[in-house]
């Protein structure tokens, strides 16, 4: 049975590495000890990036320093945990959870014309539930790219913008890209991971569908600021038990999302093989995997100013956010909301 640090939730003898700042202080590249010894990076690496682009060499290297252990300059719980990555590209999955979507094609309006006649919402569920495990087959991944403006670290505010009304929070098990390739095969591209991170991919959901354009569809409003909250660390791959591994968020205390990782409908590797297809994969692109059910959408409930989301996902550690109203300043938008009426 796995042990997990109460200081960090890292699992015993792992570690994770990531990006922190002191009160006052430069951000650094830092190594995460389970019980919340933070070694300093800076001398071997100027950040995460670097360490991604060195990867064979650094992770060596954190290994010899989470080995040598000894006394901390840093503990966990007084630095400000910033995203891990400042700058990577974002391949974000939608689409990915067998029961999140063969609810969502059954409960939302965008798929109400597939319901038979008088057809009670479980044998539409359970007709939906079989296309879905015809896609695991015979069907390809889907997603979409995003902008690392949006990240932020892991206990940072989640800023409500004015923009977009129904707040929504998916809460995702990430995966971090050590090594650039191009028509990688799923069978090798487990190669191509350096390790894990936690993600919650925020959006406003009634800003997903408008009707001034022919395609209906518009994304950029899953990146507006603070809307990725990331980390607080990398957890490399060799730590991270993934038929362990369990999704868990809760808004004020009341749990939302609970659900194993193993109901995805594609793997990292079928994920990561089919980005391959599609984009030339770099080290530290950060890859997140979908959303399990227990979405706000679910519940008609969305997040407002004054709300709280913990979050954990099991090896990748905790995250909490406060909701916050954007402060503009007295500025208002030009262009507002879609259309989607």
């Amino acid at each position: 049975m796995t042990e997990f640090a109460p200081e960090t939730g890292l699992a015993t003898g792992s570690f994770g590495f990531g990006t922190y700042r002191s009160r006052g202080g430069a951000s650094f590249p830092g190594l995460v000890m389970p019980d919340g010894a933070v070694f300093d990076l800076s001398d071997r690496y100027r950040d995460t990036h670097a360490i991604l682009d060195d990867w064979d060499r650094a992770l060596d290297a954190m290994a010899d320093v989470a080995a040598r252990g000894g006394t901390a300059p840093y503990r966990f719980a007084e630095l400000e945990a910033l995203p891990p990555l400042a700058h990577p590209n974002l391949l974000c999955a939608g689409a990915n959870y067998r029961q999140h979507v063969a609810e969502m094609m059954t409960h939302n309006k965008f798929n109400q014309h597939n319901r038979h006649p008088g057809e009670s919402d479980e044998a539409f569920f359970a007709r939906n539930l079989e296309e879905v495990k015809d896609r695991a087959l015979n069907g390809i991944p889907y997603f979409w790219t995003g902008l690392h403006s949006s990240l932020v670290g892991a206990d940072a505010d989640l800023v409500k913008p004015l923009i977009g009304a129904q707040l929504d929070w998916e809460l995702e098990f990430g995966a971090i890209v050590a090594r650039g390739d191009r028509y990688v095969r799923p069978e090798d591209a487990n190669d191509l991971v350096a390790g894990y991170v936690m993600v919650n991919d925020i959006g406003t959901v009634d800003e997903f569908r408008r009707i001034d354009v022919r395609w209906g569809f518009d994304w950029i409003s899953k990146h507006q600021p603070s809307f990725k909250p990331a980390g607080p660390f990398i957890v490399p791959k060799q730590f991270v038990k993934l038929d362990e591994v369990r999704i868990h968020l809760a808004v004020n205390g009341e749990t939302k999302q609970d659900w194993p990782i193993s109901d995805m409908i594609f793997s990292v590797e079928q994920l990561l093989s089919y980005a391959s297809e599609r984009v030339r994969l770099l080290p530290g692109d950060q890859l997140i995997t979908g959303s399990p059910p227990g979405n706000g959408a679910l519940f008609g409930q969305f997040l407002e100013p004054g709300d709280v989301i913990d979050s954990s996902i099991t090896f990748l550690g905790r995250q909490r956010n406060r909701v916050v109203a954007e402060e503009t300043g007295g500025r208002v938008p030009t262009f507002g909301a879609f259309k989607t009426a």
